[in-house]
């Protein structure tokens, strides 16, 4: 885990190596002024020699401000350092997210992978932070003062090892526990994390609905339960307080009780006894970094193993070596093809799909909620893949093609339809960055969407707000199936993508591939059997199983799904009439 963190700091290494260094300067300036400070007492002040006073004096300051300057590099070598650290982890964490399969985002869930980029980042570079300053500081003043103690008096200086190896074990005790509190902790940050993105993105469904207060109930469950646990790992943190004012006392204690001694017997100067106060002050603030070091590298190695994770997290959907480019045609074989979503499980959401569609043909797929309608497409372009068995695009199987190239040819529509902030020709040339404005405006034909769109007083340049809350459900489903078309695509797939449209601009859509698209494979699934009533075949689903695969129809006369639905809508239609 930390040979991978390492790997981060990259650009950032000649900072990571200059704080220490600066660091180290500091600290031994720092802690020779005691030193310095006992002689102009000790031989300056007490044996009346002004040019002592004077000359250790200039030697002082020349150390304060040489200590502050270095002190003053050490701190900004260090933030850096830090923060270019955290950049790069940050960076590489989600260029990573986006070589991810759908089933690698499954596995850490979406709140689970902010979780990794905000907090979990955010405390490991404050850990970094720590070990490029702290981590040195602390060490070198302990080792730095209990030198200087020993020189002044070898005998007081046992006062500080005793103490030192009971702080010792205290914190050892502190850290091992505390690490597996932590754990639990951030993994419910993933859980509060869930529940806010949950609520924020779905926010005029829970006003909707009035589930304000449902919600803000299933918020504060989840903050309180984070709340607990954390108070559970604080508990431990916080004895390093009292531990620490118990070892500072009895030093203190000790130390005046026998230089008191020392120095009636004349063994000892009221300089060096001073100095030695001094550096137990040092030697005891050194213990007090090492304890807050101990407790943010507790809590930050559980958000670093966490980040390791998806660093390392390998894509279930990769290239192969020697990748096809170019697709022939829009042909599509589903060869005995199982599917499921979980790893190691026998349960699967399509069963033995042995399916096969020409280049150029308009197929519906209709089904009930959950018969693998979605899961079906989502083969084709390897947004996921097959357990068992094959799917193939142009003859040959989607796993022999480059992922670009075969995804390039493969436009989707999805249900839930996203539309990002920036103006409409922004979010059209997703589709085909380079597009002209006549090509959009043609795709934008073809979907039904031009005359809404010149109806904005900003056209084609007006901004769309994050998520596209500022244009209606069916304005946004026509604006995606226009920047899809721009793809120039040999498959076009529609998963319930009119939905939100009325039956004359769904017939407008229909009627425009019809003109514009006749070489493309058009896959359209709709739980309306208006929408897909004049493909040339439709593809009926029943708990993942292919229950009948024909012609409208044929569909209509031999298959009972078909039949049910379409009654049930026609009846249904001619009621509402």
């Amino acid at each position: 885990m930390i040979r991978r963190l390492m790997q981060e700091i990259r650009e950032y290494r000649g900072a990571a190596i200059a704080a220490p260094l600066f660091m180290v300067g500091e600290v031994i300036l720092e802690l020779s002024l005691p030193y310095i400070m006992s002689i102009i007492v000790d031989k300056g002040v007490q044996g009346g020699n002004m040019d002592i006073v004077y000359r250790y004096g200039l030697i002082m300051i020349m150390c304060a401000f040489a200590s502050m300057f270095c002190g003053i590099m050490s701190g900004n070598m260090a933030a850096y350092a830090s923060t270019g650290f955290a950049r790069n982890l940050r960076d590489d964490m989600f260029r990573s997210i986006q070589t991810f399969s759908f089933a690698n985002i499954d596995h850490f869930s979406t709140s689970g992978l902010m979780t990794r980029l905000g907090t979990d980042t955010n405390n490991v570079q404050m850990a970094f932070m720590m070990i490029l300053r702290m981590c040195i500081r602390a060490p070198l003043t302990i080792i730095v003062a209990m030198f200087m103690t020993l020189m002044i008096s070898p005998s007081l200086s046992r006062i500080f090892v005793v103490a030192f190896i009971l702080l010792a074990c205290a914190l050892a005790f502190i850290t091992v526990n505390s690490y597996k509190r932590f754990s639990v902790v951030f993994k419910q940050y993933d859980s509060l994390n869930e529940s806010v993105q949950e609520n924020v993105t779905n926010i005029r469904v829970v006003k909707a609905f009035v589930k304000e207060k449902d919600e803000t109930e299933k918020f504060r469950k989840a903050a309180r339960k984070l709340q607990h646990l954390f108070e559970r790992a604080e508990a431990l943190i916080v004895l390093n307080g009292p531990v620490m004012s118990l070892a500072a006392n009895g030093c203190m204690i000790a130390l005046s009780w026998f230089g008191a001694h020392l120095i009636a017997g004349g063994e000892l100067g009221t300089g060096q006894l001073m100095s030695m106060f001094t550096y137990t002050m040092n030697i005891l603030m050194g213990l007090m970094m090492l304890s807050m070091i101990f407790v943010m590298l507790t809590m930050s190695a559980a958000s670093a193993r966490r980040i390791v994770e998806v660093l390392e997290e390998k894509p279930s959907i990769t290239n192969p070596e020697n990748p096809l480019m170019e697709i022939p045609d829009g042909s599509i074989d589903f060869n005995h093809v199982s599917f499921g979503y979980f790893e190691g499980e026998d349960k699967h959401v399509l069963h033995d799909i042995d399916l096969h569609i020409r280049s150029g043909e308009t197929i519906g797929i209709i089904g009930a909620t959950g018969s693998g309608k979605s899961t079906l497409t989502m083969m084709i372009p390897r947004l996921y893949d097959v357990d068992e068995g094959a799917v193939c695009v142009g003859g040959h199987d989607v796993k022999e093609y480059d992922l670009t190239a075969l995804r390039d040819s493969v436009s989707m529509v999805l249900q839930k339809n996203v539309l990002f902030s920036g103006s409409i020709k922004d979010n059209l040339r997703w589709g085909n960055e380079n597009a002209t404005d006549e090509e959009m405006i043609q795709a934008c034909v073809s979907a039904a969407a031009d005359d809404f769109i010149r109806a904005f007083p900003d056209g084609y340049d007006t901004h769309i707000e994050q998520g596209g809350t500022n244009v209606s459900g069916g304005q946004k489903q026509r604006l995606c199936i226009a920047r899809a078309l721009l793809k120039n695509p040999r498959i076009l797939i529609l998963d319930d993508s009119t939905s939100a449209v009325d039956t004359a601009t769904d017939a407008r859509i229909r009627k425009a591939f019809r003109e514009y698209l006749p070489e493309v494979t058009k896959i359209i699934i709709s739980q309306r059997i208006s929408s897909i009533e004049d493909a040339d075949r439709i593809l009926v689903l029943d708990d993942g199983n292919i229950n009948g695969f024909d012609t409208p129809e044929n569909l209509l006369k031999n298959n009972e799904i078909y039949q049910e639905i379409y009654e049930t809508q026609k009846k249904g239609g001619s009621g509402n009439d």
